[in-house]
């Protein structure tokens, strides 16, 4: 008996000791009254001089709307909140989406290999609905949208230092 009860508190201690971070709120922040400016640019932009691509309207269908730098979206460790240095990169793929409106975007979520694989699929999804809520408030029409997880399964950089792990913490938006 002794033995089920010892069992018992282990056990409710170990899931006491979970992670504290929230998954069930995504932080979104309303960049709709911002004006973009062309200093307002970051280094994440993948922009040379840290300025916004303009958006060609006049360019195919088919073609993306900046290079594949400007498609991801860096996190931190355990968290899907949008860094400020991405906001332009949102902000280039909505002006494209809305000027396309029969155009459909794939945003992917992706997490580093730490943590187990239901963790990192539900972190990786609420990466990708944050970057999905961000070009909502931005315009684009929900059912141009479509948010997924790969979790950890899909990571670009191999490795088991931090520079590894950064580079894997992201959400990808993809064209089909």
């Amino acid at each position: 008996m002794k033995k089920f009860v010892l069992a018992g508190l282990v056990s409710t201690l170990l899931v006491a000791c979970g992670t504290s971070v929230p998954l069930n709120d995504v932080p979104v922040e309303d960049a709709t009254a911002k004006a973009v400016g062309a200093d307002a640019g970051a280094a994440g932009s993948g922009v040379q001089g840290g300025g916004v691509a303009p958006v060609d309207l006049g360019r195919a269908v088919d073609q993306a709307p900046a290079p594949a730098d400007s498609r991801l979206v860096y996190f931190d460790y355990d968290s899907f909140v949008i860094k400020p240095e991405f906001q332009a990169v949102i902000a280039a793929h909505a002006r494209f989406l809305r000027a396309q409106p029969a155009r459909k975007v794939a945003i992917e979520g992706h997490t580093d290999e730490r943590g187990g694989r239901e963790y990192n699929l539900a972190l990786g999804q609420k990466r990708a609905e944050a970057v999905r809520d961000a070009l909502s408030i931005l315009g684009v029409p929900s059912g141009q949208m479509e948010a997924v997880s790969f979790g950890k399964e899909k990571p670009v950089v191999l490795g088991s230092e931090e520079a590894a792990f950064a580079k894997n913490r992201r959400a990808e938006i993809r064209y089909p």
